[in-house]
């Protein structure tokens, strides 16, 4: 398993230092709450895996929350059930003990993705769920002509489709597109809002940009605004303004059958 942050973070982002944002920033988003709940079915309990603060985790499911990061666990709301303190890859409960299971946003921070993925799969009698973005498309957004940086830190630590689904066994990729007003503040989720990444807190709730020094980051902004400032940014990416939705990296991995030997 891989070393544990100042916080209980498994992996390569301390999410005590950068998790104070979450709270404003990353709020689910309704409608990729739909697309969830929907390759959820209808699963009774549903193991919730690099949890967090239990974003996308609603009443209609009984949850069970994991996550190692003791700062994300008291940022829970009181409402949600309290998370075990486990990793994926060493999950403490007996098999087919779930539904269903889902892992948001979290698979790229495993130090062993097989092994969460087996570790998954092995707990959980129904479907499992992985929304992860597709390291082949995440330097097609326009943010890498201005941060090339992030996205390529960003794209080396998704893990790729083919490894994902060849340890889930039978799975269906399905894309998913990010709505214009996108409440999750992902890089990806201001495809047309471009002066909303200007705000450091908006930047520090997505953890790729943890990766680059404050000179990089500033750099980005100055850059950033000079084009906003010129109109070349809205005469290259303009028409992203008004799209209602942008079909980018994200996507929901759902495995129906495990892996046989």
């Amino acid at each position: 398993m891989g070393m544990r942050t100042r916080d209980g973070s498994v992996g390569d982002v301390d999410y005590g230092a950068i998790g104070s944002a979450y709270a404003s920033f990353r709020r689910p988003d309704e409608r990729i709450a739909r697309v969830i709940a929907h390759a959820l079915g209808d699963a009774r309990t549903v193991l919730n895996v690099g949890a967090g603060t239990g974003s996308y985790e609603t009443p209609a499911h009984a949850f069970t929350a994991v996550e190692p990061s003791l700062a994300m666990r008291a940022r829970r709301p009181a409402e949600l059930a309290t998370a075990v303190d486990a990793v994926a890859e060493d999950l403490p409960f007996a098999d087919g003990r779930f539904d269903a299971a889902m892992t948001l946003f979290s698979v790229h921070q495993w130090s062993d993705v097989e092994a969460g993925l087996r570790e998954m799969r092995r707990v959980t009698r129904g479907p499992v769920l992985v929304l992860t973005c597709d390291p082949a498309r995440v330097r097609d957004f326009w943010l890498y002509e201005y941060a090339p940086d992030v996205l390529d830190a960003e794209a080396r630590r998704y893990p790729s489709l083919d490894r994902l689904t060849a340890a889930l066994g039978d799975t269906v990729v399905q894309p998913v597109p990010i709505p214009l007003d996108c409440t999750d503040g992902f890089n990806e989720a201001y495809y047309g809002r471009p002066e909303l990444l200007l705000d450091p807190a908006a930047r520090q709730a997505c953890s790729a940009w943890s990766f680059v020094d404050d000179r990089a980051r500033q750099d980005f902004d100055t850059c950033l605004r000079r084009a906003l400032g010129s109109g070349a940014w809205d005469e290259a990416f303009g028409q992203l303004r008004s799209r209602p939705t942008y079909d980018g990296s994200l996507v929901l991995l759902r495995s129906t059958r495990p892996v046989r030997h």
